[in-house]
């Protein structure tokens, strides 16, 4: 796991140490074997440039290596030919212009055909000639032939050059993406109805489309997160509507569903109730409630639900609303979100020949802007819930609260949903003493609040761009009144919502995003599938993964005026991460579908020994696991041991999403799932004491514990968390990347058991030895 642990680490130090690196420079640490795609022929260096591009800076031309069994016959026949002669022709034949139409109308545009003929020129100057082409160029030398017949010999090397040429056709309707309403047929087999809930947060659109799916003879709800899914599930079984949840981690069948007693409507079940299916031949419940991604297009229902269907435009996600609207075999089709999406919708069903109905919803409770900043943590009250996007301000806002005298709940996205939840309930809970929430956006989606006032800490949140890469900017609309519209929720200690922000420069344009209607959603993702890659495979078989991803989306069609292709960085991340372990491609592309944070050094690692330990076809158990993680895991004392137990955390959940693909060779999903379970309550104890946490990095900080270095620069600001030292600490390599907080110390001392154990490493260390003796 070595090479690849160095590289995601170099990748690590790149984006979080050095912003401003060259693009050049990122495609040089992640491609540290690159030169072994020489002999390939395509190339995965890539950026801005090349993605803006044509898909022809992909490819590199294949060395042509001379036929062992070309002898000089031709020399034989016509006489040997003078370098500078041959030199002369070659020059002539590309400077026509007659050759670089020929060239594009076999696909090779000016970039293709200048490396094709560096190549031919190469080749000819250095190698026999073949006989044919040796006595054609004699002829042109004798004036007995044009310089325009060498173009079928340029053209045969082109293609020996650059193989896709020989299948661009078949490439480019592999990838035409013009018609995806044509993908469904058994879906455009029916007469679907599709009805359109449009309206703002609290406004009722999804309890509306809820009431038909309870009342149906099957259903099925596709939601964007875990906790809405399941959220539904306890819902729809609590309601005596035998329902099933299906998510990637994790499946639970109706007839295993425990109803608390005395349990409210809006208090889900505990995350540590088990509740998992472990007999196979139990029977699919008529509903099922999931994550949109996890929606199945092969069974028939009355009713389907798409959640937040303005999600459909996400660059990274929208292809999964996409699939759903398109595939799902429904006789009513329910649409429940914002309504920007309205018109894209409309224009979807336009190319399926179906009409949608639109019923509007207005909010059920008021929502006031205030007139004035917060200003000040000491006008913090009950019921307010301040609003960051990013984890420093989360700990030193909840921190600063506690100080003044007021019990804080924390959430935010890296928390696992049991902690979520756990947090929410304490603070909805009349009778606890937590009355004040510190939160980033992942409130928005998924968890009901008891919130009175709504405070944005900051407008300004990172943002992924369509190059794939994170940009600082102001939230958007439809952001800014998702979230404020948390506020106020309807059956709450609170009729009327507020919000306002905490610096009183951001209240204009707070005011002024919250004034506008949500931005309309003009396009669709797409994203292609496994069937398509393994296409591509077939035509380009020497083409790694991350490259075939790449030709497929310089070369695919898509209508533009609906649909878009979804970013595919965060997969082909993973695919040259995992490109030098030999796998069959349908299971190399699943395992670069999974969902980690890739930048996360620890979870990335830990999956690429998973997949090595995949490839030699050896079963990842529980004692695998609890290798891998060290575990047992004590309780947090800093803040760095909070975020190194989310980050085990979220390996335990990719043991669990690639169980349900791979069974064989993940087989022990409730031990595992026990301790998710059991690190989940570990978690949950150290954000109930966050503000010790930080006291305690804080003390470390004065004694100068090196682990605590990144808390440091995090203290003083995101603003200088990526300066480098000026002072380079000298030593040894293991000793500077634990001063720089890089990895922990159980992090280097487990690295250290590895490679006193691993099988490559002692045959390398024995080589020495057997020379010196």
């Amino acid at each position: 796991m070595y090479k690849g642990f160095t590289r995601i680490l170099a990748l690590y130090c790149v984006d979080k140490l050095h912003p401003c690196v060259s693009t050049l420079l990122r495609s040089n640490v992640l491609c540290t074997s690159r030169g072994k795609f020489e002999c390939i022929g395509y190339v995965i260096k890539r950026g801005k440039k090349h993605d803006r591009g044509g898909s022809s800076a992909l490819f590199v031309p294949v060395p042509v290596k001379p036929n062992p069994d070309d002898i000089n016959i031709g020399e034989e026949f016509t006489g040997r030919l003078k370098k500078q002669d041959l030199l002369k022709i070659l020059n002539k034949f590309y400077q026509k212009s007659e050759v670089r139409l020929l060239a594009a109308e076999n696909g090779l545009d000016d970039q293709l055909l200048h490396q094709a003929f560096l190549s031919f020129r190469r080749h000819c100057l250095e190698h026999d000639l073949p006989p044919d082409l040796h006595i054609t160029i004699s002829d042109i030398l004798q004036n007995a032939g044009h310089v325009d017949d060498l173009f079928p010999y340029f053209l045969r090397h082109a293609r020996l050059a650059f193989p896709h040429l020989d299948c661009l056709d078949d490439l480019k309707k592999i990838s035409d993406l013009r018609t995806p309403a044509n993908w469904y047929p058994e879906a455009r087999s029916m007469n679907r109805k599709i009805v359109f809930h449009a309206g703002p947060t609290n406004s009722g659109k999804t309890y509306h489309a809820m009431e038909r799916f309870l009342e149906a003879k099957s259903g099925v709800y596709c939601g964007p997160l875990k906790l809405l899914a399941t959220e539904i599930y306890h819902k729809s079984n609590k309601n005596g509507t035998a329902c099933d949840l299906i998510t990637g981690e994790e499946r639970r069948h109706a007839s295993q569903y425990t109803t608390l007693t005395n349990m409210e409507d809006t208090e889900p079940l505990p995350e540590n109730v088990s509740l998992l299916i472990q007999e196979t031949e139990l029977t699919p419940s008529s509903h099922v409630a999931c994550t949109v991604e996890m929606t199945s297009l092969n069974n028939q229902y009355e009713v389907a639900i798409i959640d937040e269907i303005q999600m459909i435009g996400d660059r990274g996600r929208g292809w999964a609303w996409t699939r759903a609207i398109l595939g799902l075999q429904a006789e009513e089709l329910h649409l429940c979100g914002e309504a920007g999406a309205i018109n894209l919708i409309e224009e979807i069903c336009n190319t399926t020949g179906e009409e949608m109905e639109v019923r509007t919803y207005k909010r059920l409770t008021e929502l006031k802007v205030e007139d004035s900043a917060l200003g000040s943590l000491d006008n913090v009250k009950p019921g307010d819930c301040i609003v960051c996007f990013n984890k420093n301000d989360i700990y030193s806002v909840s921190r600063a609260i506690e100080q003044r005298g007021h019990e804080v709940a924390v959430i935010y996205g890296s928390l696992p949903p049991g902690t979520k939840l756990a947090q929410a309930n304490k603070f909805n809970d009349p009778e606890s003493s937590c009355k004040v929430m510190v939160a980033t956006d992942a409130i928005g989606l998924g968890i009901n609040l008891s919130i009175r006032r709504i405070i944005f800490y900051s407008l300004i949140k990172p943002v992924v761009n369509e190059d794939g890469d994170k940009e600082m900017d102001v939230i958007s609309i439809s952001q800014a009144l998702q979230i404020a519209g948390r506020a106020g929720r309807y059956g709450s200690a609170w009729e009327t919502g507020y919000v306002t922000t905490f610096k009183p420069e951001d209240l204009p344009t707070l005011k002024t995003l919250l004034a506008k209607p949500p931005e309309p959603i003009t396009q669709a993702g797409l994203h292609p599938t496994a069937e398509q890659m393994e296409l591509y495979a077939y035509h380009l078989p020497h083409a790694s993964l991350s490259s075939l991803m790449d030709i497929f989306v310089h070369l695919c069609t898509v209508d533009d005026s609906l649909y878009f292709m979804c970013n595919t960085e965060a997969f082909k991340f993973l695919a040259e991460m995992i490109q030098h372990v030999p796998l069959p491609l349908r299971a190399r592309y699943v395992f670069c579908c999974a969902p980690i944070n890739s930048k996360l050094p620890f979870v990335c690692a830990q999956f690429l020994r998973m997949v090595r330990q995949y490839s030699r076809n050896e079963p990842i158990t529980k004692h695998w696991m609890c290798v891998a993680v060290d575990w047992p895991l004590p309780a947090p004392k800093t803040i760095m041991d909070l975020v190194h137990l989310e980050a085990v955390f979220d390996v335990l959940e990719l043991y669990l999403w690639l169980s349900y693909r791979f069974p064989d060779m993940f087989p022990d999903v409730k031990l595992v799932r026990e301790m998710e379970t059991e690190l989940d309550t570990i978690i949950q104890q150290g954000i109930f004491q966050i503000t010790r946490l930080l006291r305690n990095s804080e003390q470390e900080l004065r004694e100068g514990a090196p682990e605590a270095a990144p808390l440091r620069r995090s203290a003083r600001g995101a603003a200088h968390a990526h300066a480098l030292p000026k002072d380079e600490p000298k030593g040894k390599l293991s000793d500077m990347l634990v001063a720089k907080g890089l990895i922990t110390p159980q992090m280097l001392k487990k690295l250290q058991q590895e490679l006193t154990t691993d099988p490559k490493t002692d045959r390398s260390k024995k080589k020495p030895n057997r020379r010196r003796k």
